[in-house]
């Protein structure tokens, strides 16, 4: 889909924005709102920042995250990086942590994904959803022994109107 076309719906789904190239759709700047949600202790804590996207030599983006993540009132400078490498396809992406250890594939040709990420006992569930151009969001459900979180980010294209 280029851009300027509209969303279509999936089976009823909603509607989700269709991504043709993934890496060039994600390349750039990124305002994000992350509310984090603690189901089994009722602690909610709130990230914002930016989430930027810069070409990696080989191939692929570099995603750098930053920002600040407040818990229970208390706020603290935060930041990740993940390595989001070229997939089988341009609408598919391989996503890694920094070290390089795989996290989970990433397929927007659809506009909507499910991805699954173990880790140790407990398992991670992100449901990506691009709503345009310019909007996307990741809504990750984590449970197990350890954890019981839900935990929705809203991306924004830097210069994006909401």
């Amino acid at each position: 889909m280029v851009r300027g076309e509209g969303p279509r719906k999936l089976r009823g789904m909603g509607e989700f924005w269709p991504v043709p190239d993934v890496l060039a759709h994600l390349a750039g700047r990124w305002r994000v709102e992350r509310a984090v949600r603690d189901l089994a202790g009722g602690g909610e804590g709130r990230f914002t920042g930016t989430t930027v996207f810069t070409a990696l030599d080989g191939g692929g983006l570099l995603h750098e995250e930053s920002g600040t993540f407040t818990w229970q009132g208390v706020a603290r400078p935060a930041g990740r990086t993940l390595r989001f490498l070229p997939g089988p396809g341009p609408g598919r992406a391989d996503v890694r942590f920094a070290d390089g250890r795989p996290f989970h594939e990433l397929d927007l040709t659809t506009g909507r994904y499910v991805a699954d990420h173990p880790c140790a006992a407990d398992l991670y569930r992100g449901e990506f959803t691009v709503r345009d151009a310019d909007h996307w969001r990741t809504v990750w459900r984590v449970g197990g022994p350890a954890k019981d979180l839900v935990l929705t980010t809203d991306y924004a294209r830097e210069g994006a109107t909401r």
